[in-house]
């Protein structure tokens, strides 16, 4: 598996998606990703992610290594600005600074994009997410307490928490 230094990033589409569905499936099964049970249908993402700002990091082969994208929080014009990330690692990748190299291109492509606020729900149990963002000049903004109840794995039953992450651009919207 490359390390970061040999990683080529590229645009996600429908070609990565078998890929793409198979890091989001590992994260779904830790407990700590997400609310979701399973990964939505490639048809789901491509209408709920934006069509920019969707990246993989792929190795020498082409393997995906993980990916990012980014969906509107809110659908209020006051909001174009704003946009909700959503990043999974492959496990066979982890701490070697993919996440890092996704993370901090997506904060770039954003800002040319004009977005000046970029936000996350982390479980406070994914430390490594939390320290992710951090890197990338995210700041803890608050918990929100009992906000959903797990349906499915070893989670399942259990009320969580999601610590807000939010990046403010210093250069578009100031």
């Amino acid at each position: 598996m490359a390390q970061g230094g040999d990683v080529r990033l590229a645009a996600l589409n429908a070609t990565h998606w078998e890929q793409v569905y198979a890091i989001y499936a590992a994260g779904i099964e830790t407990g700590h990703a997400t609310f979701s049970d399973t990964p939505p249908t490639w048809a789901q993402f491509d209408r709920e992610k934006l069509p920019i700002l969707r990246t993989v990091a792929l190795d020498g082969d082409g393997r995906v290594l993980g990916w990012v994208a980014c969906s509107p929080t809110n659908t209020r014009l006051v909001y174009v600005g704003v946009l909700e990330v959503s990043i999974y690692v492959s496990p066979e990748a982890r701490e070697r600074g993919i996440g890092g190299k996704l993370l901090r291109n997506t904060v770039r492509e954003s800002e040319d994009a004009g977005f000046w606020t970029l936000q996350s729900a982390v479980f406070p149990e994914n430390a490594a997410s939390i320290r992710l963002h951090e890197s990338a000049g995210f700041r803890v903004i608050g918990t929100r307490e009992r906000v959903g109840k797990m349906t499915h794995g070893p989670m399942a039953g259990v009320w969580r928490d999601t610590v807000l992450l939010e990046r403010r651009s210093p250069v578009v919207g100031s």
